[in-house]
């Protein structure tokens, strides 16, 4: 039988989601008019003086070809992060739900790298691929490979991926090792009986059953590569060499905050804000979808 707790009139429930109001509109609400306001507003580098500029910042925006450079960089980076980071996790998940000794240390040990923030992450991973004292370039160098990110669009790149997967795949290990163990080992053990073995009985029996957690980490993924690698982007590359690694979130702390053009940071703020909510329904979409299964 359900209980529920029943409050004698309104004031105390009233009372008890003050703070979490409070907390939306300082920190979403407030800011969000802000950003909107600012987005069709033209000010000086200064803030000092604005006019009302309509959708120019947009016209401008989805006119520059920087800004559409960008976007096509962002969606790269964003394929490129989902992709090996769930391929990794994927992988390590089925090592470490098989029956071996020592497999509750090594699930404890790829949890540990979600625990570490994007910036230092990017720290990390700069020290480690540094041209000159990173044990990573030594190692590469030692290949036979010429190795420096910091002149080179392409390792540029490279370089901020592996550093934004290394630290998602943590995450999403957790949620298909999860997936994994929800399988009843009947079907699993039925499949081994039939002869399905190793790449086969994956194919055709996991993954089929893992595909609703995969289509949820997709858009998860989808969304830590677009907006919270800004930290790990800055750290390392600062979004360079030239634009190599300037996505989107890199080009607003840009714009705004070293070149100072307010209107067109707030209209690439409200670009990106309106992506978010978009791939948030679609995750609530998904999540409502599989409830109702």
């Amino acid at each position: 039988m359900e209980r529920r707790t029943i409050f004698p009139g309104w004031t105390t429930p009233a009372l008890l989601l003050v703070p979490q109001m409070a907390l939306t509109v300082l920190l979403f609400l407030w800011p969000t008019a802000v950003a909107v306001r600012a987005s069709v507003m033209r000010a000086d580098p200064f803030g000092l003086s604005e006019t009302f500029a309509g959708l120019d910042n947009f016209t401008a925006l989805f006119t520059d070809p920087l800004y559409l450079a960008a976007i096509g960089r962002t969606l790269v980076f964003c394929g490129a992060v989902t992709g090996l980071a769930l391929g990794l996790a994927v992988l390590l998940a089925v090592f470490a739900d098989a029956d071996i000794r020592g497999r509750g240390a090594y699930r404890a040990a790829l949890v540990w790298p979600y625990a570490v923030a994007p910036a230092a992450a990017g720290v990390i991973w700069a020290l480690l691929l540094h041209p000159q004292i990173g044990g990573v370039a030594g190692l590469l160098k030692h290949l036979g490979i010429a190795w420096n990110y910091k002149l080179n669009d392409t390792q540029a790149m490279i370089a901020v991926v592996g550093a934004s997967a290394w630290r998602q795949v943590s995450y999403n290990f957790i949620f298909v090792l999860a997936g994994l163990q929800s399988i009843p080992r009947t079907i699993i053990d039925a499949a081994r009986m039939d002869g399905a073995r190793g790449w086969r009985r994956f194919r055709t029996i996991l993954l089929p059953m893992l595909a609703p957690t995969l289509a949820f980490l997709v858009v998860v993924n989808l969304v830590y590569s677009a907006f919270e690698t800004f930290g790990t982007i800055e750290a390392l590359t600062q979004g360079g060499p030239g634009r190599a690694t300037q996505t989107l979130m890199v080009k607003v702390y840009r714009d705004g905050v070293v070149n100072l053009d307010l209107g067109a940071s707030a209209a690439q703020s409200v670009v990106l804000m309106a992506l978010v909510m978009g791939l948030t329904a679609l995750q609530f979409h998904f999540l409502r979808r599989r409830g109702e299964r």
